[in-house]
Order: C-alpha cells, then sequence, then structure tokens
C-alpha cells in the first residue's frame, strides 16, 4: 500500500486546509519543492500534490511550485486541482508529472475523462470526493445528487488508474480515516482506492494496510505530517509490508 505525502498549494504557500475551506488554511511553508524533498528523505516515493487555487479557478494557477517540485522529487508525483481540459493534462504529463486527478470534469463530463485515460493509459485518477456519501465538485464548493458509488462505477472498464475517495467532513481535520465508506467503495468497484481524508496517526495506516487486499491501493496523509502525529518513514513501512 503506497503512502502518499500531500503538499496542497495555495498562492505557492504549502498549506493544509479544513474541509477543504480555503478560508480555513494553514501555512507550513513557503517552499514546496524544499517540502517535497524532506518527504523523500523519509523514504517517499510517491507525492499528492494539489493546485488549490486551480481547483477553485478550473485551470492551473500554481506551476511554478509544481515545476519546482517535479524537478526535485526524484520519485512518482500525483497532481490534482483544476484539470479539466485536454491541453491541461497534457501539459502537465510533459512537465513530468505521473499521474493527474479529475474531479469535476469527472462528473461533468465523464467520456472526456475516459478519453483521457485511453491517451494517458494508467496515467488518469478519478477524485470521488464525498459529503454525506454524495459527490462534490469545485474544489468542494458544490454537492451534487450524485452518490459516491455511483459515479465510481461509471468509469469502471475505462482505464483509469486508480480511484481517490475523500470524505471532506474529515479532511485536514485529523478525526480519522472513515475506514467504512473507504473499504465500501473499494468492494464496489474493480478499481483500485486510494483513501484520503483525516489520517490521525499510524493506526489509520495499519487498518486500511489490513484492507489492501480488498482493493485499497494507497493512502493520502498531509496534517498529520506536518503536525507530528505521524511519522512518514514507519507509514511507509508499515504501508510496504500490506
Amino acid at each position: 500500500m503506497i503512502v502518499f505525502p500531500a503538499i496542497d498549494l495555495k498562492g505557492g504557500a504549502v498549506v493544509r486546509l479544513a474541509e477543504g475551506d480555503m478560508d480555513r488554511a494553514t501555512t507550513y511553508g513557503d517552499d514546496p519543492a524544499a517540502q517535497a524533498m524532506m518527504f523523500a528523505e523519509a523514504g517517499a516515493e510517491h507525492l499528492h500534490v494539489v493546485d488549490l487555487d486551480g481547483s477553485f479557478a478550473g485551470r492551473p494557477e500554481n506551476r511554478a511550485a509544481v515545476e519546482a517540485i517535479v524537478e526535485r522529487f526524484p520519485g512518482y508525483v500525483q497532481l490534482g486541482g483544476g484539470i479539466r481540459d485536454a491541453k491541461t493534462v497534457e501539459g502537465w504529463f510533459n512537465l513530468g508529472v505521473a499521474r493527474v486527478v479529475m474531479g469535476s470534469a469527472a462528473l461533468k463530463d465523464p467520456d472526456f475523462v475516459k478519453d483521457m485515460a485511453r491517451e494517458w493509459e494508467g496515467g488518469i485518477v478519478v477524485a470521488v470526493d464525498a459529503r454525506d456519501g454524495m459527490v462534490a465538485t469545485e474544489g468542494w464548493a458544490e454537492v451534487s445528487d450524485v452518490p459516491v458509488v455511483d459515479l465510481a462505477r461509471r468509469f469502471e472498464d475505462a482505464g483509469v488508474a486508480s480511484l481517490l475517495f475523500t470524505d471532506i467532513g474529515r479532511d485536514g481535520l485529523l478525526k480519522g480515516v472513515n475506514i467504512d465508506a473507504t473499504v465500501d467503495l473499494a468492494r464496489s468497484v474493480d478499481i483500485p482506492v486510494i483513501a484520503s481524508g483525516g489520517v490521525r496517526g499510524l493506526d489509520d495506516i495499519h487498518i486500511l494496510s489490513v484492507h489492501a487486499h480488498e482493493g485499497i491501493e494507497g493512502v493520502i496523509t498531509g496534517r498529520a505530517l506536518y503536525e507530528g502525529k505521524l511519522d512518514l518513514a514507519a507509514a511507509i513501512a508499515m504501508g510496504a509490508r500490506a
């Protein structure tokens, strides 16, 4: 099971939001590339980066920071945030991003996302962001009437690499991962699932790793790392044993 340390970008700085609220941002540094290297030194081979400004704007807003991260981080960079057209997808892949995450586009234009999954084999991750079981979009500012499982099933056999499932109500709050909802989703589809939102400590990593054989590909963690509640090297070691 892959442990993805997260770098969320707002105005070029490293931040974490509470429940996806841009007005509830905590800043952890102003050098994203240096933060990426710190994660690499702890053993991270995968990194999850989010262009928060891009999520709301619907277009890339932190390109310079992402470029610096990709140049310095020796592993794989997975990137999300405002990726809603073919030109943007191509631009990030050409920059060296390993996988791109698409959320709002997956709900509003699933055929386009499927086209991208076919064109960029193994490179497209569909974000399934949930608030009370329903899909949220536009940087989590809007909640749809589409159940999470229904959206996920639209992409079976479409060639997407993974589903990134986030329980917004837990994100950035250290409440613990919504294990039940994450595992239920993994059991309901044939696509690997990445857990996100609320990682509190090593116990979350352990419980998810127990379910790795049911389709849990990885877990994303941010605030727990930045606030010293989770040791990244220990988390990676635990995930590797899954």
